[in-house]
């Protein structure tokens, strides 16, 4: 039982609040370039392509021993190799089929701008734990690119609308991320004037957002209604410095915080889809 346990966490990605990053995007990319005059297959393939890269990365750090469960034994780095070799093999199929005769040549772009996004963050993490939240964010950056990409994929064009998207979604990413870490660090907070204290940098960045979101929907830089696709996630964030001190459950935050994704990729949609 212990063994298939390992052998599971071997393959299967333990990081859901990644799996949120990910696909939180992912589908907003995927509702604001869904066009019928584009084929629906091509956005099955990138959707394919873009989970089997996401998967393929823990069994790959896992063969390296730079994931959180390295491979020990002969058994486990030949599951490792065999889970890596097929994700690996099924991404790179799709990706074959998408960029066949250049007719999405922009991924390749795409793809180099998160490989080196992960990269940057493997770094930022190997310099010691306060680089923690900055490497996420840095990381968010190539989790976030399923939107572009899947935007490009369905409407042919990877224009500013595509760029507007990845920011908005690397922005929310990166207030999912700092508010994360904020509860960690401060669950030894009780007070109101505590929490304020640990959490001033948050709620500074928070009151930030919310004017660049209405400078840039003023602008004609981002529809007026993706500002509400935030409003939940900022009224959380300053909802928590006055509520009642309880003691932190990462498993409970991280449900809290995959429904505020939930939130706001569904509203996110919306607006990009009528914009």
């Amino acid at each position: 039982m212990v063994q298939q346990t390992r052998r599971r966490a071997l393959i299967v990605p333990r990081e859901h609040g990644a799996w949120g990053l990910l696909l939180v995007p992912l589908f907003t990319g995927l509702a604001a370039g869904f066009f019928p005059e584009h084929r629906a297959s091509a956005l099955f393939l990138y959707t394919c392509a873009a989970l089997s890269l996401f998967a393929l990365r823990t069994p790959v750090e896992n063969l390296l021993g730079t994931g959180t469960i390295s491979a020990r034994t002969s058994v486990e780095r030949w599951t490792a190799l065999i889970a890596s070799a097929c994700f690996g093999l099924l991404a790179l199929a799709c990706l074959i089929v998408l960029i066949w005769k250049w007719r999405y040549s922009a991924l390749l772009l795409l793809g180099a701008v998160s490989v080196f996004a992960f990269v940057m963050q493997a770094v930022l993490r190997r310099l010691g734990r306060h680089t923690r939240t900055i490497s996420q964010v840095v990381g968010a950056i190539a989790l976030t690119s399923t939107a572009p990409a899947a935007y490009y994929v369905g409407t042919g064009r990877l224009d500013t609308r595509a760029f507007v998207l990845w920011t908005t979604n690397w922005i929310f990413a990166g207030n999912q991320i700092h508010f994360v870490q904020l509860r960690i660090h401060s669950a030894r907070a009780t007070t109101c004037r505590e929490k304020l204290a640990t959490g001033r940098a948050f709620l500074a960045a928070q009151s930030v957002l919310l004017v660049v979101l209405v400078l840039a929907s003023l602008s004609n830089f981002l529809p007026a209604f993706a500002i509400f696709a935030f409003v939940p996630a900022l009224v959380r964030g300053s909802r928590w410095v006055f509520e009642k001190a309880e003691p932190l459950d990462v498993k409970r935050l991280g449900w809290s915080e995959m429904k505020q994704g939930v939130a706001f990729g569904v509203l996110l949609a919306v607006a990009f889809s009528y914009w």
